[in-house]
């Protein structure tokens, strides 16, 4: 940009500030203050003035004569790597798993008692209700929402429970909520769920939590399959490696955009898929 079309608003020192950052690169990862000067056309001293900033700040580093960046500018691209929202990040992945098992599979997240499809790679039609992005189910009718369900503390659960309307969709529904506080504390134990026909008749659903870098769950991804063509043993045989894979890569996606925070709980579905090999 030049001087020509910058308007009032320009701050110059912060272009400059900027330009003092965009100095180092791979080839000049140390650069003294004379050399930072150089090459951002501006005096010694003022290149010393912005590096000892950046160094209060945290962006640089000295050891009196040589300065360098530090791992804190990679704050810088955090927003922008976090604009990637979680189905931009899974949808390549659902894709994927959908080419290698034939099957649907879907993205799903937890408002109020309901899940909410917010990604799906459907492959044909299983069920009587059409699935877009912002269907919504009854949590507890669903593998998807099981897993989620799961991972609420069992206090969580019990306020739940209290309140949850379990009428039944199918013949194979659990209504009771004894049966289905020890179904949960199943799933969140196995770190799966599969459901058989209790949405729909015919329709068995497999599904694996998908968490952030602090281990909370905040997402269930699902394979959905005919029961004609696939027993539960086939289910848990065939489709769920595959179903914990994909999972672990899209935590490995999640894990790069999302906050810089270390993990409390272990490591989520890799551990998951070491365990069904």
């Amino acid at each position: 940009m030049t001087a020509e079309i910058r308007g009032p608003h320009f701050v110059q020192s912060f272009e400059r500030g900027l330009a003092v950052l965009r100095a180092f690169d791979a080839d000049h990862q140390q650069l003294t203050l004379s050399e930072v000067g150089r090459a951002c056309g501006m005096t010694r001293a003022t290149a010393r003035r912005f590096l000892l900033t950046l160094a209060d700040l945290g962006y640089v580093h000295t050891d009196g004569r040589l300065f360098r960046l530090t791992p804190r500018v990679l704050e810088l691209g955090y927003s922008y790597l976090a604009s990637f929202t979680l189905p931009e990040i899974a949808e390549p992945h659902l894709e994927q798993l959908v080419a290698q098992v034939r099957e649907s599979s879907s993205l799903c997240v937890l408002d109020g008692d309901d899940i909410v499809y917010v990604a799906r790679v459907p492959t044909r039609r299983i069920m009587s209700a059409a699935i877009t992005v912002g269907t919504r189910f009854p949590a507890h009718l669903t593998s998807v929402g099981r897993v989620m369900l799961a991972d609420l503390p069992d206090d969580g659960i019990d306020a739940w429970l209290d309140r949850a309307d379990l009428r039944p969709n199918t013949s194979q529904t659990l209504t009771s909520p004894r049966a289905l506080r020890a179904e949960l504390v199943r799933v969140r134990r196995q770190g799966y769920a599969l459901v058989d026909q209790e949405l729909e008749e015919g329709l068995r659903s497999v599904a694996a939590p998908v968490r952030d870098r602090d281990g909370t769950v905040v997402a269930g991804v699902n394979i959905a399959v005919h029961a004609g063509r696939n027993s539960v043993e086939s289910v848990r045989r065939d489709l769920l490696p595959h179903l914990l894979a994909t999972v672990a890569r899209i935590e490995a996606d999640l894990w790069i955009t999302g906050p810089a925070r270390a993990s409390s709980h272990g490591n989520g579905a890799r551990n998951r898929a070491e365990a069904e090999r």
